[in-house]
């Protein structure tokens, strides 16, 4: 094979969400034409408009993208005209717990027809070691091209932070299948990040993600369990973490909630705990605190039945506000989100539930039952029995909750930073 000598001037992009679109505005920033594919014609459209269909995504971040030569693409063929094609799909779960390896599958298989000499392919979706070289391989060399020869092939993995950091300031982990596509890779990406951190295979790198998330994973499971602990013994454990926090080593803060939430948290442990199975390892570690984590909706039902009784109300036919669909602040990002099993918990228990988010003004459809954000106002506050803070979105009015709520439940804490509150606050 040739080296490369000229950097990427067009990136595909399969799979426009939460992380394929913001990468393609990274590029686009960065000066290089962007190519977005998507089975999705609206999306498509959107995007051909200049229209954002994420809410922390700005529409002048997809204008910008046109404005540099970009645009979106239903139509497979068009990504031969792309330098490189970077893989952003869904990696979710099956029902039982397995990885759901069909979307990047299929788009190994779309891409078997498509990748031409001299292309990268790079894959981004979270996995377990071993996708790139067993799975996605494969499928691109069926019509005779072999990687490393005639195409370039990577993995990269994804840090996409939803409402926080932007791609463009985010170091960038990459491996390639031998050592001139890992070069080729990381030119690529030099262009749009800070730094890249070349590691020595694909599957290292493929680790690496799960490792990021894993700790993530564990650490909160022990903060929510303790949070359940030290509330038997009648302790704050916000301010046990404020005030562990202090010592400036040996020691990382992690936050208690409502359980987890996003793609990411919930569900990329279990990838490494499936792929262990096949070398007869336990990963007892992570199954507890994935239990531990999946526990934490009921925690917080039964600290609302406890507060409610206080009042002598029951659950049932209770009338419950919550406030935040989204799982982490200022997103509208719902995947996994605990507070639709909240909605769920609570109205088996005969709970009339209702919510209030200023980033999704409506349930969006295949999530639960048909629903509105209601307003927050004083009157309509006095209505409820209790409100349930399930996120702590920054532009909610969290003094008006403090004056207007009866009873309040607070799962992250959101009340303390208020002055005088009249409601009675349960931290759960």
């Amino acid at each position: 094979m040739k080296k490369r000598t000229k950097k990427a001037e067009c990136v595909g992009i399969v799979g426009l969400g939460y992380v394929g679109l913001p990468l393609a505005a990274a590029f686009a920033r960065a000066g290089l034409a962007v190519l977005g594919f998507d089975l999705d014609t609206k999306r498509v459209d959107d995007i051909n408009r200049g229209k954002s269909y994420i809410k922390h995504i700005p529409d002048r971040e997809v204008k910008d993208l046109l404005r540099h030569g970009g645009r979106a693409t239903a139509d497979p063929a068009d990504l031969r005209e792309a330098d490189a094609i970077l893989i952003c799909v869904p990696t979710p779960l099956t029902k039982h717990r397995d990885p759901d390896m069909s979307y990047v599958e299929a788009a190994a298989d779309m891409l078997s027809g498509v990748v031409r000499k001299g292309q990268l392919i790079c894959l981004e979706s979270t996995t377990y070691p071993g996708t790139t070289r067993e799975v996605v391989l494969p499928r691109l060399e069926r019509d005779g091209l072999r990687a490393g020869r005639d195409f370039h092939l990577a993995y990269s993995p994804e840090r996409e932070d939803p409402g926080g950091h932007s791609a463009n300031v985010i170091p960038k982990v990459v491996g390639g299948l031998t050592p001139e596509c890992l070069a080729v890779a990381r030119k690529l990406y030099d262009r749009v990040v800070p730094r890249t951190v070349p590691v020595s295979s694909l599957e290292t790198a493929e680790a690496t993600k799960l490792m990021e998330n894993i700790f993530r994973c564990v650490n909160i499971a022990l903060v929510n369990e303790l949070k359940q602990v030290f509330a038997r013994m009648g302790l704050d454990i916000w301010e046990v973490v404020e005030a562990s926090s202090s010592k400036p080593f040996g020691y990382m803060p992690f936050y208690p909630g409502p359980g987890l939430g996003g793609h990411c948290i919930p569900i990329d442990p279990f990838y490494l705990t499936w792929k262990a199975r096949e070398y007869e390892c336990a990963t007892r570690f992570i199954e507890l605190a994935g239990e531990v984590n999946v526990s934490m909706p009921e925690y917080v039902v039964s600290r609302t039945v406890d507060a409610l009784n206080e009042d002598r109300k029951s659950l049932n036919g209770a009338r419950l506000l919550l406030i935040g669909l989204a799982y982490k602040p200022n997103v509208d990002d719902i995947r996994e989100s605990p507070s639709l099993r909240l909605i769920e918990l609570y109205s088996r228990h005969g709970a009339q539930v209702d919510y209030h988010d200023p980033y999704i003004p409506s349930m969006p459809k295949g999530h639960g039952p048909a629903m509105k954000s209601k307003p927050l106002t004083a009157a309509g506050l006095k209505k409820y029995d209790a409100v349930v803070i399930a996120t702590n979105h920054d532009d909610i009015d969290y003094a008006l909750l403090g004056r207007a709520a009866r009873l309040i439940i607070d799962t992250r804490n959101a009340m303390a930073k208020v002055g005088v509150v009249k409601a009675r606050v349960c931290k759960a």
